[in-house]
């Protein structure tokens, strides 16, 4: 029996190692702390299966929690003043996705919108806040327990943008790019401009910049706007749609994200380390019967 147990032994920690490194999710939580209610949508990018919600409704306060393997990339945002109901077609004013329905089903909003986008590797996750296809509502990424930067917009840019890029009048309701206003190689970034060499800010991409420093305000703002997360943070996120304070001055740890809602955000990583150990100690009962 003495034999035994060392390679038993071997073999359950063997186990119980690939159990957790097979596990390569990543768990992003989403939480509405606008006023009123938003519906997130969630496109994969090309070639890449749809996660297993493309689009849902949060009620102000609520958060939801959504699973995506590694590998995985993609673009998530938020829409706004939604009308969904089973006799027609859905419509949403701002960041519609087109299919008339709550689920997006690998359709892309349609601008002005601000964009959380991710692309997770094995060892080290990217991420970023763009508003190169304009800004609808304020947004923040953070790495759990504030290990990883956080990325965003926590300001209302609606209220400092031009009147020549605004989506309604008396009161705007979203933030269109110069892009989308005007076209124009110069400002998409497209035909001879479309290089860092080329295309350079302008004084309305400098506008979503001055009021963002840390989101992307024009195709090629990739040096002061592209984040990087590895470690112990790298598997969990939490995307905030109209954050209370500052972001650099908050983690998600800190009150005025836990107190969003009566309920506790859900901790995946927890309730999957949690099963592992009660499978780890029953394999070592049964070796050592």
């Amino acid at each position: 029996m003495g034999f035994i147990f060392p390679h038993s032994f071997s073999t359950i920690f063997l186990f119980f190692s690939f159990m957790t490194s097979a596990e390569k999710i990543t768990t992003f939580t989403i939480i509405n702390n606008c006023r009123r209610t938003i519906w997130p949508g969630i496109l994969s990018g090309a070639g890449i299966p749809l996660l297993s919600t493309t689009g849902f409704q949060l009620q102000s306060g609520q958060w939801r929690s959504i699973e995506a393997p590694s590998g995985w990339s993609g673009r998530l945002w938020a829409r706004t003043s939604c009308v969904f109901d089973d006799s027609k077609p859905g419509f949403c004013l701002t960041g519609d996705c087109g299919t008339g329905k709550v689920e997006c089903n690998g359709k892309g909003p349609v601008p002005p919108v601000t964009l959380a986008e991710f692309t997770l590797g094995v060892e080290k996750n990217f991420y970023d806040v763009s508003l190169v296809d304009g800004y609808n509502l304020p947004m923040v990424i953070e790495g759990e327990k504030g290990i990883c930067a956080v990325a965003g917009c926590a300001v209302d840019v609606n209220e400092k943008c031009p009147p020549e890029l605004r989506l309604g009048e008396a009161a705007p309701v979203a933030c269109r790019s110069a892009c989308a206003a005007f076209g124009g190689d110069e400002y998409c970034c497209s035909g001879e401009f479309a290089s860092p060499a080329k295309c350079k800010p302008t004084a309305y991409s400098e506008v979503f910049k001055t009021a963002c420093p840390d989101s992307y305000s024009y195709a090629f703002d990739d040096a002061s706007s592209i984040f990087t997360c590895a470690g112990a943070g790298a598997g969990q996120f939490t995307v905030t749609f109209c954050p209370l304070a500052n972001p650099s001055e908050k983690s998600s740890t800190e009150p005025w994200l836990a107190n969003l809602t009566s309920n506790p955000a859900p901790e995946p990583c927890c309730r999957l380390l949690a099963a592992l150990i009660v499978v780890f100690f029953s394999l070592l009962a049964f070796y050592l019967s």
